[in-house]
């Protein structure tokens, strides 16, 4: 079972508030737990987890919050330069390659 299915199902009960139903999520038969255009991908081998991961240290870049993924302080980045998965100074060549960095 796919992880979102399995919490949907786990938690309807504690998440099912009448102030957070509304007209569109029932006419869709949208839960209040999952955000519209929520996806779940099942990670199919190494390079693709490899993209994954990628795409989530580059986030707060694309996004504008940081320069560089290095100056992002709550990421696992950090992690992978440490560990020498990462060079300290890969956030230029991450721009280019990184899934969905358009």
């Amino acid at each position: 079972m796919m992880i979102k299915r399995a919490v949907s199902l786990a938690c309807r009960e504690e998440h099912r508030r009448a102030d957070w139903v509304t007209a569109s999520k029932l006419k869709h038969r949208e839960s209040t737990i999952w955000q519209r255009r929520f996806w779940e991908h099942q990670i199919r081998d190494e390079n693709d987890f490899a993209r994954h991961v990628d795409y989530i240290h580059f986030n707060p870049v694309k996004h504008g919050h940081v320069q560089r993924a290095i100056d992002w302080p709550h990421s696992t980045f950090h992690r992978y330069v440490h560990d020498g998965v990462y060079a300290h100074d890969c956030s230029d060549s991450m721009r280019n390659g990184v899934l969905g960095s358009d």
